[in-house]
């Protein structure tokens, strides 16, 4: 099982199997808004749900800021058409 860490010094989230980073999810600051630009799993670890739980990370993170989220890459835009528990974080 994948571990996930929100990094908010490197505006990541990654996974690590072991110390080996397997998946990440990058975010870039805009003022009040996080813009989600980027989601991937290296293809040997795919279909674990590790890119969904890369995304609830940063939401976790956005909602303790009190900051919004903008979904920009294609995986993170069709997970927040999707999960309406995202909703308060949407930008």
């Amino acid at each position: 099982m994948a571990t996930i860490e929100f990094r908010p010094e490197e505006m990541r989230a990654v996974a690590l199997d072991q110390d080996k980073v397997i998946g990440e999810c990058t975010v870039t600051a805009s003022g009040k808004i996080w813009l989600l630009t980027h989601t991937e799993v290296d293809k040997a670890y795919g279909g674990q749900g590790i890119a969904g739980r890369l995304v609830d990370s940063v939401v976790d993170a956005a909602r303790q800021e009190g900051i919004k989220i903008h979904p920009l890459c294609d995986y993170a835009q069709k997970r927040f058409a999707v999960k309406k528990a995202y909703d308060d974080v949407r930008a």
